[in-house]
């Protein structure tokens, strides 16, 4: 008798086990992950996922927030044909410098069709002249060079801003970048930086990226000139060329060289006059 009544109830057990089975089995209708759980400032971030229900040209939304609950970035990602999908975001820049939890959630059509993760992030660093070995400080917005007291302005899209320093016998402007993907650098660059004019009128600059003429936009007005230039992943160098860089040949130079050359006459002369015969 006992027998049958633990029979009965092992089959009970069975039965409900098997009602349940659905509730485990189930697929989330959209999953997302991150390659890694911790992420210092630089590094590339690959967060991908899977749909359950492939819907017909809707994206997956995607909202990266900080942990004070600021947003980071806003991004649409297109499901793959097999139902995955993937996109890349580079830890650090002017929006993602705090240390933290950082949280990722997606929506796939509605809001019934969403997931969540979340990474650790060690917090943004500024490199510094000796790291790099480019003489400039980098704020979230502007570089301001050694010794020049004007700063130059900047945003920057699909990288990051490492340095920037002016190369006097080229007189330009070298950008050292790390374009992690596509993108674009903004920079407001006051004239008394950087200029270019040609009998007394602006003249276009001329720009490189990594070596190779480039088409960019110019806005200008009468203190600075805004230069937008686009990169493609990988570049390292921009270089933006004008007719003036500073420091550059000025006055306080030319008024030096002027007395030296005065200096070198007088003593030729003088030279002269003691090798003169005596009568």
């Amino acid at each position: 008798m006992k027998a049958y009544f633990a029979v009965f109830a092992l089959t009970l057990a069975l039965v409900a086990s098997f009602g349940m089975t659905p509730v485990f089995g189930q697929v989330s209708s959209i999953s997302v992950t991150t390659d890694k759980t911790s992420y210092q400032d630089g590094d590339i971030i690959v967060v991908s996922g899977q749909v359950r229900d492939l819907l017909s040209g809707t994206p997956v939304s995607m909202i990266v927030k900080a942990p004070n609950g600021n947003l980071v970035s806003i991004a649409q990602v297109n499901v793959n044909g097999d139902r995955t999908y993937s996109t890349q975001i580079t830890a650090g820049g002017s929006l993602m410098k705090e240390t933290g939890n950082y949280s990722i959630t997606v929506q796939y059509g509605n809001e019934s069709r969403s997931a969540e993760t979340s990474f650790e992030f060690g917090g943004s660093i500024t490199p510094s002249n000796e790291a790099t070995g480019i003489k400039s400080a980098i704020t979230d917005k502007t570089v301001t060079i050694e010794g020049i007291d004007d700063v130059i302005g900047y945003e920057i899209t699909g990288g990051k801003l490492l340095g920037i320093t002016p190369d006097i016998d080229a007189k330009s402007l070298v950008i050292a970048i790390d374009a992690t993907e596509d993108g674009q650098i903004t920079l407001v660059i006051p004239r008394s930086i950087l200029d270019s004019k040609m009998n007394g009128e602006d003249d276009s600059f001329f720009v490189l990226v990594d070596g190779e003429e480039v088409d960019f936009e110019e806005n200008s007005t009468s203190s600075d000139r805004t230069v937008i230039v686009k990169f493609r992943a990988g570049a390292e160098e921009i270089e933006i060329i004008g007719t003036y860089v500073i420091p550059e040949f000025g006055a306080i130079a030319a008024m030096i060289l002027a007395v030296a050359i005065i200096s070198i006459i007088a003593v030729s002369a003088r030279s002269k006059l003691s090798i003169m015969p005596r009568y």
